[in-house]
């Protein structure tokens, strides 16, 4: 499947704009229940409102939840960006933290959007990204059973080796866009027909 995977997407790299890791956190944090396609729409003005993590916390819930209103749930994800700033300037000099420990600390930052920051800005692999096309793919491809991001991420740490963890998830996530759609599965054309256990039911279905 990795073989597969780095076959047909050799270019495969995070869908959110960003110059540095303080733009990728904010843009992950806004990726919550949005498309990448809506996020990358709002960033561009918002950073330059927001230029650092100085301006981000100095600016009020009210403010910001205007700027990224079309996000979705924006007071919730304003109040994150402030507190997730202001922790920033407070422990860490300024600077976003590249631990999966201290990221995790910040408020609105879980285990997926630390593993983003860590693997894309540093390459780091201190945890599996479980998106909602790596939950869904791992578990039509039957390589987890896990009934949530957690416990697939679990399953995924156990297999894969820990150098194709950032890998894996950056390429599925390509595949989940492009071929393996949640509805409507493009299955005869995928590279993994042959081990894939879903095939025969989705060719079952359009008969």
């Amino acid at each position: 499947m990795l073989r597969g995977l780095r076959s047909e997407y050799p270019q495969a790299e995070c869908a959110l704009v960003h110059r540095d890791p303080l733009q990728l956190l904010v843009a992950t944090i806004l990726s919550a229940q949005c498309t990448d396609e809506r996020v990358n729409m709002v960033t561009p003005p918002l950073f330059r409102k927001y230029p650092d993590a100085a301006a981000f916390a100095s600016t009020s819930v009210e403010e910001l939840g205007k700027d990224i209103h079309s996000t979705g749930f924006f007071n919730a994800k304003a109040r994150h960006i402030i507190g997730a700033c202001s922790a920033i300037i407070e422990h860490h000099g300024g600077e976003v933290p590249r631990t999966l420990a201290e990221l995790v600390t910040l408020p609105g930052v879980g285990r997926k959007t630390a593993s983003v920051v860590l693997g894309v800005v540093w390459g780091l692999a201190e945890g599996v990204v479980v998106d909602t096309h790596v939950y869904r793919l791992t578990r039509r491809l039957g390589f987890s059973r896990g009934n949530s991001p957690e416990a697939v991420e679990r399953d995924l740490i156990a297999l894969l080796p820990q150098e194709d963890w950032i890998e894996w998830s950056d390429r599925l996530i390509w595949h989940g866009r492009r071929v393996c759609d949640a509805r409507k599965p493009h299955c005869f054309g995928c590279f993994a027909k042959a081990i894939c256990p879903q095939v025969g039911v989705t060719r079952r279905e359009q008969v």
